[in-house]
């Protein structure tokens, strides 16, 4: 009880947690490919690979896996997402001689963000 009292966050389920962040839109598209037949995991994995976080969390909250392994793949959204951004800022660098530091910021910004979700929490609480 006392980890309860010292961190509500663990508690939620992960589509307490996310839902609330998510844009019909998503989920409307999300949907859509479902009745197309998409395999909704597969979907959620492949726009994690490209970096896409809300595309893969509104297929997560789709499908019905461990809240664990939901919270495994936004996360890998987030640190590819990273990634890329980390790419295009030092191809930028190269291209423009010049620095693009809030493109690395939102970067670090997207890693702690993976870290969190991982640990349970939302983005919003991160």
């Amino acid at each position: 009880i006392c980890n309860i009292l010292e961190n509500p966050l663990v508690t939620d389920t992960f589509e307490e947690q996310f839902a609330p962040l998510l844009k019909e839109v998503f989920t409307a598209r999300a949907r859509e490919q479902l009745r197309q037949g998409g395999d909704g995991l597969a979907l959620a994995r492949g726009y994690a690979e490209q970096g896409k976080p809300d595309f893969a969390l509104a297929f997560l909250l789709l499908v019905d896996i461990p809240d664990d392994e939901k919270r495994e793949v936004l996360a890998l959204a987030y640190e590819q997402r990273a990634h890329f951004s980390e790419e295009k800022a030092r191809q930028f660098d190269r291209q423009f001689h010049r620095s693009f530091p809030l493109i690395k910021l939102e970067a670090q910004k997207d890693r702690r963000l993976a870290k969190a979700i991982r640990g349970g929490q939302s983005p919003s609480s991160a």
